[in-house]
């Protein structure tokens, strides 16, 4: 059976279908048709929304993939800092760690070897995430009720969601995996992570993200990220155009000693995000001037706008130099003294 022919196009549509592909440089006319299409045939939008994706804001037609984005972890140049758990100190403290330590041995022994038989069983839940969003709400909720609610702001979203902002805004993003069954995760939250001190560093300085890895969404970020122990903290942010982890903190460390640890990450990467920002500001006014011609489309008749986008392409340069709005401006005067 043979599908079923598209609707042929008006002279508006078609004249609208250029001017999409000319402003986006698509190559392919059935997806500029799709995606005006997916818009109503309403360039502006459509324009705006093809912008977002290019900058990497997920488009609205085409939400986010249900597994985190790629972060590059494989960068041999990230800061690794691992704080080993303190020695006994005395003839009682040696004492108790070694009348504890079969215990310790036996139980986390027993422990792994019921979740590793436990798999063949039935599947781990957590591999399936269906509510992320939920996850981390959740996380958050079970999280003030035990350590209160004088701690940092946590991001209320998707680790993917964290991750978008932080490279649309350009700032750093602090991921925490909460181990709920590990023994220094309650000494981790009540004596660092929520001292005032620690608070006001991050609450001021990035974005902070953070999930139980018992979530099937924080399960999914700690196979991704590849914890050795907790507490475990990563430090991402875009560098070389990629989200890019450049710092890990994991084990149990001090509010004054964390807050020098990612001040000297923040300190030893903050030439990428200059760079990022003036990469930024150098392409801002192609996207503006894109932004302003294809508004002339909702005010002046096609024909006007046609001369606008033809003295915009055929002045590309100048908008390297930061002058599209002289651009968008010549195009309108040149159009008035033509009709």
């Amino acid at each position: 059976m043979a599908a079923p022919e598209e609707p042929e196009l008006s002279q508006a549509q078609t004249e609208k279908l250029l001017q999409f592909q000319d402003l986006t440089g698509l190559e392919s006319m059935d997806q500029c048709r799709r995606t005006l299409e997916q818009h109503n045939w309403n360039i502006e939008a459509a324009v705006q929304d093809r912008l977002n994706e290019q900058e990497g804001v997920p488009s609205v037609f085409n939400p986010p993939p249900s597994r985190p984005l790629q972060v590059n972890t494989a960068d041999h140049r990230v800061y690794s800092y691992i704080v080993s758990r303190p020695q006994p100190r005395g003839l009682l403290g040696w004492g108790y760690y070694l009348i504890m330590l079969p215990f310790r041995f036996t139980y986390y022994t027993l422990l792994d070897i019921f979740r590793f038989a436990l798999r063949f069983i039935r599947p781990d839940p957590r591999a399936r995430v269906t509510d992320p969003v939920g996850d981390v709400v959740s996380f958050i909720h079970s999280f003030e009720e035990k350590y209160g609610r004088s701690h940092p702001v946590f991001y209320q979203g998707t680790y993917s969601q964290a991750l978008n902002d932080a490279k649309r805004e350009l700032r750093y993003l602090l991921v925490y995996l909460h181990g709920d069954d590990h023994q220094d995760t309650d000494e981790f939250c009540r004596s660092t992570l929520c001292t005032e001190e620690v608070v006001t560093f991050l609450n001021t300085r990035m974005l902070f993200w953070a999930c139980s890895t018992s979530k099937p969404e924080g399960y999914r970020v700690s196979q991704a990220l590849r914890e050795n122990t907790y507490p475990f903290l990563a430090i991402i942010m875009l560098k070389d155009r990629k989200m890019t982890v450049v710092g890990r903190l994991e084990g149990v460390i001090q509010p004054e000693d964390l807050i020098n640890q990612l001040t000297f990450i923040i300190d030893a990467n903050q030439t990428y995000l200059m760079s990022e920002r003036l990469e930024r500001d150098r392409s801002a006014p192609v996207v503006q001037a894109r932004f302003q011609i294809t508004s002339l489309t909702s005010r002046y008749p096609v024909a006007m706008v046609n001369v606008v986008l033809k003295s915009y392409l055929s002045h590309r340069l100048l908008l390297r130099n930061g002058r599209a709005e002289h651009i968008v401006s010549f195009g309108l005067q040149h159009t008035f003294a033509d009709f």
